[in-house]
């Protein structure tokens, strides 16, 4: 099948970014083997569990595997940022699941490819046990930059990734050059040094990591770190928003914009059924009802505002020692009135 045909269905199924990689055993898995050898997976344990054997060959998902077929999906916004008394929440959280949108958009691409010829397929998202960064960069979308992110050098980071690994004998494309070069905006704006070089590369600490605190950690965030997470609640995007080659991303009007940036009270306020009704077809479900508020509570503390004292204290009684725990912390921040 011809890499343009390819190319182009890609395209009307959605997809900015399409290449091919081949279905080999990528190198970069001997790095991803030291990552998580070196415990920088914190408690993610789908990473170094038998799913990581998984990860070394994507024939282990589909066994007639020849090619990868790697797709991007933009989703960068436009919105005000944040301000005190309002939550941070990470871009690609703002609207409904992408799981949902990029798996069905894939399925399409697949139906579409198989009126040309028919083949074996499997559509993965980051859910499945696959590098896609490195197929990602390997198929031309971009390369991974110091932050770890894919980063495309005219359209820059704000993509969502996804694969169809398919049993076609495609050409595969080229990775690109490095274009990182000596800039370390991202590594000097990270609030909690998650950033740790790692020879010739960078690699992300997860344990120091304010996405990983917000949305995988299910214990106690570590208090030397809850203060530079000021207003994040869910994920963070700061080694993006400073990153040169996002200065001029396109914007999408894809995803629809409802959690932007949300009231600290607010969400505060939220009965667990509320909570569940609410995101319950957004990734903030993620964390769950006492992680979301243990994020909450903390964010509360960063603000610097008395008013939020009230529903922090209510938040400090709390039935769960999690939220109770981070209720008490950030209390103590705060200022005893107005100032």
């Amino acid at each position: 099948m011809r890499t343009d045909l390819i190319k182009r269905i890609a395209r009307e199924c959605g997809f900015e970014l399409a290449g091919i990689a081949a279905a080999d055993p990528p190198q970069d898995f001997a790095r991803y083997e030291t990552w998580a050898g070196q415990g920088m997976a914190g408690e993610m344990r789908y990473l170094v569990d038998r799913r990581a054997e998984v990860r070394r060959d994507v024939r282990n998902l589909l066994p007639s595997a020849r090619s990868v077929i790697c797709v991007g999906k933009l989703y960068n916004q436009r919105s005000a940022p944040a301000t005190p008394g309002q939550a941070v929440i990470s871009r690609y959280a703002w609207g409904q699941d992408y799981h949902d949108v990029m798996r069905e958009a894939l399925e399409q691409m697949a139906s579409l490819l198989s009126v040309h010829q028919q083949f074996e397929w499997k559509a993965c998202v980051d859910t499945a046990p696959v590098l896609e960064r490195t197929f990602a960069r390997l198929a031309g979308l971009g390369w991974i930059g110091k932050n770890t992110c894919l980063i495309n050098e005219p359209l820059g980071s704000w993509f969502f990734l996804g694969e169809l690994i398919t049993s076609l004998d495609i050409e595969p494309d080229l990775p690109p050059p490095e274009r990182c070069g000596t800039c370390t905006r991202c590594i000097d704006a990270c609030p909690t040094g998650a950033f740790v070089p790692a020879g010739d590369w960078w690699s992300i600490d997860a344990r120091r990591c304010i996405s990983y605190f917000t949305i995988e950690l299910r214990h106690p965030i570590p208090e030397e770190y809850r203060a530079a997470m000021g207003g994040h609640v869910f994920g963070c995007d700061i080694c993006q928003d400073v990153c040169p080659w996002n200065s001029r991303a396109p914007v999408t009007d894809s995803f629809e914009d409802i959690h932007s940036a949300p009231d600290l009270e607010a969400l505060a306020n939220l009965s667990e059924g509320e909570f569940h009704e609410a995101f319950r077809n957004s990734p903030l479900a993620r964390p769950k009802y006492s992680g979301f508020l243990r994020n909450v509570a903390v964010a509360m503390g960063n603000s610097g505002l008395a008013r939020l004292r009230a529903p922090l204290e209510r938040l400090s009684r709390h039935s769960d020692p999690l939220i109770a725990e981070h209720a008490q912390w950030a209390l103590q921040r705060l200022p005893p009135h107005d100032v």
